[in-house]
């Protein structure tokens, strides 16, 4: 028994297992110490967040390059078979190795990061999640009107960004434009109508405007596209049935809902003091059921001819 063990603990390939078990708890150990001092010297939580991942990304890289060391001498005799195997496993993990470009591509062309509200693959939501195969996404929409969350944490594969467009609503220019319609009667004030809608997106969305402004000067210098307002502006059109003003605004993306319910609000408050001058269209349809009219049905004697 003794020289069974004393057999054991000197046997090349046990000494190796030893080497490897002992460097890749080095390397775990390293990388989890740099990851928990990351919060003292970096602030933002989204360069943090990338971070993090860039040094999970090394240890993995580390663990293989130094189990491959290890082990080099046993790996010579399987060059060709894992050179064969691995063109089959290429062609049957291509999704796979897609999905790893996909993520290089994300995480170096700045497709979008964590935090942002994308479009990906026809489902949109907020990233909360960026791996090596999959974006995980906080879905927005779909049963849930507007641009609330639904509750749903979808992961899509990364491979889509190079399938389909990606849809980013935050990424250089985090506004949005939102128009709001309100059909007036003919008849009513134009004039007092626009200014009406143009007061109360200023008092709304005013705030917004200045920033929006320094924002798109940005946009203008880093890309060919022209030099777009973004002040709150009110345009109209008629149809048959009523005057159709249009409200033209920016608004934080996150916020579009909630900033559409105010100026609403706002509006139906200011149209209520005009005492009349301006006033809201709508459509109504009154149905009158027309009934059958009456039959008259006299029954009389038969007539002489009939009678013959």
């Amino acid at each position: 028994m003794e020289n069974f063990f004393k057999n054991w603990l000197f046997d090349p390939t046990v000494g190796k297992i030893i080497a490897a078990i002992v460097g890749i708890l080095i390397i775990s150990v390293v990388v989890r110490f740099f990851q928990r001092s990351l919060s003292r010297y970096i602030k933002d939580p989204d360069t943090r967040y990338r971070a993090r991942k860039f040094l999970t990304f090394i240890g993995y890289a580390l663990g293989i390059m130094f189990l491959a060391s290890v082990f080099s001498d046993r790996l010579g005799g399987l060059h060709v078979a894992l050179g064969i195997a691995g063109a089959g496993v290429a062609f049957a993990l291509q999704e796979v190795i897609t999905s790893i470009a996909g993520w290089v591509a994300v995480s170096f062309a700045h497709f979008y990061k964590t935090g942002d509200r994308i479009q990906l693959a026809g489902i949109k939501g907020d990233v909360i999640d960026i791996g090596i195969l999959r974006t995980t996404l906080m879905e927005c929409g779909e049963w849930v009107m507007g641009d609330q969350y639904s509750g749903r944490i979808v992961r899509v594969a990364n491979n889509f960004v190079f399938k389909e467009p990606v849809f980013n609503y935050s990424a250089d220019f985090p506004f949005l434009w939102d128009e709001i319609s309100v059909p007036v009667k003919f008849g009513s004030d134009q004039q007092l109508t626009r200014e009406i809608l143009g007061r109360v997106a200023h008092e709304v969305v005013g705030d917004y405007v200045a920033y929006a402004k320094e924002t798109w000067k940005e946009m203008v210098k880093k890309y060919k596209i022209e030099d777009e307002s973004v002040e709150p502006m009110v345009t109209m059109m008629a149809n048959e049935n009523w005057m159709e003003f249009t409200l033209r605004y920016v608004i934080d993306y996150k916020k579009r809902r909630s900033t559409k319910d105010k100026i609403f609000t706002r509006i139906i408050e200011e149209l209520d003091r005009t005492e009349g001058r301006v006033a809201i269209a709508s459509t109504s349809t009154d149905i009158n059921l027309v009934g059958t009219p009456p039959f008259d049905v006299r029954f009389g004697e038969k007539t002489k001819e009939a009678r013959e």
